[in-house]
């Protein structure tokens, strides 16, 4: 009956307000930061995961983005049980999340080729955009799924795609996934909300 004989389920969140503007009423977007411990996490595979202690009983939703301590983007929740979830890790072949240059504004698409570890790529920036070793690339906030702004890494090789009109961004991820024991699952308070206008626009659209 040792306490060190039973894994008590994650229970901490914090509240953290999105500095994206929405509109005149609902001005700023809400997230719920919902810690969780890492129980599994890979790094050497072509489609790498992370496996944490939380699940839907400590309300973990699949789609939610997922950052380290240092509020560096991590991955999505893909699975989820009653009390663990999995996490696809941007180090997995199928992992695509919409990023940004932070000082050029422009958006691309944050992909991993399956090489080097910590090393990802930026995609669809064309080649007219200013960019220097170092700069920061952040989260664009086109989706729900995270706040804009979130440091995803910086900089480290530019390459020029000679079959496209675009640059080819070696990033380095600002999240050490070799050392992940805890991460925080983003539960975004607005998100129905903002789905529904969607659909609704979808719909009338069709």
């Amino acid at each position: 009956m040792l306490k060190a004989d039973f894994d008590l389920p994650d229970t901490v969140s914090k509240r953290v307000i999105d500095t994206l503007h929405i509109d005149s009423l609902v001005q700023y977007r809400k997230f719920n930061y919902l810690e969780a411990k890492v129980v599994y996490n890979s790094v050497a595979l072509q489609s790498n995961f992370i496996e944490i202690a939380r699940g839907s009983d400590g309300q973990i939703k699949k789609d939610m983005g997922v950052v380290d301590a240092g509020n560096s983007v991590v991955g999505i929740v893909t699975d989820v049980s009653d009390k663990y979830a999995v996490i696809m890790s941007l180090l997995n072949k199928d992992s695509k999340i919409s990023a940004q240059l932070k000082n050029t504004k422009d958006v691309g698409t944050m992909i991993w080729d399956g090489k080097e570890p910590n090393i990802l790529q930026l995609t669809d920036i064309r080649k007219s955009a200013k960019i220097n070793k170092g700069d920061s690339i952040i989260t664009s906030g086109y989706t729900p799924t995270f706040p804009y702004g979130l440091l995803i890494g910086t900089v480290q090789e530019v390459v020029t795609d000679k079959s496209t009109n675009n640059y080819i961004i070696k990033v380095k991820s600002a999240a050490n996934f070799y050392s992940l024991q805890f991460v925080y699952t983003l539960n975004d308070l607005q998100e129905d909300e903002i789905n529904k206008l969607l659909d609704k626009v979808k719909k009338q659209n069709q």
